[in-house]
């Protein structure tokens, strides 16, 4: 982790902080569904073309967001997403993003995340 280049990244990217969620051994489901939901987020949302799933200031998934929906809309199989229904809360769906992934996977974005806070959602810079 200290040797990972910083990240360039040229999308529209989210950056989801999961370190509360994350686990070494977790399944490619388990990532997706930690990342894609459940999170208190304004509609700029819906300008983001990925969402980055980060851990410890490092990506470990990319995914292309094909679209937000209200949370609860779908169910969760590997962690808890009840009474999340008409919370304000979002959740995208979406699939690894293949033709961009390579480009990120196991970067550093320490530089872009700051010291802001308790927030795990974060903008990419230029947009």
């Amino acid at each position: 982790m200290l040797t990972a280049k910083p990240a360039k990244i040229k999308h529209k990217a989210i950056l989801i902080v999961i370190n509360r969620l994350y686990r070494s051994d977790m399944t490619a489901e388990e990532l997706y569904e930690a990342t894609r939901g459940i999170w208190k987020i304004g509609p700029k949302r819906n300008e983001a073309e990925l969402a980055m799933a980060v851990y410890q200031g490092i990506i470990r998934e990319v995914y292309k967001i094909r679209r937000w929906l209200p949370a609860g809309t779908f169910n969760y199989k590997t962690r808890d997403s009840r009474n999340f229904k008409n919370s304000g809360r979002w959740e995208f769906e979406g699939e690894i993003a293949q033709d961009v992934r390579d480009r990120y996977l196991d970067f550093s974005v320490r530089h872009l995340l700051g010291r802001k806070g308790q927030n795990p959602i974060r903008y990419s810079k230029g947009w």
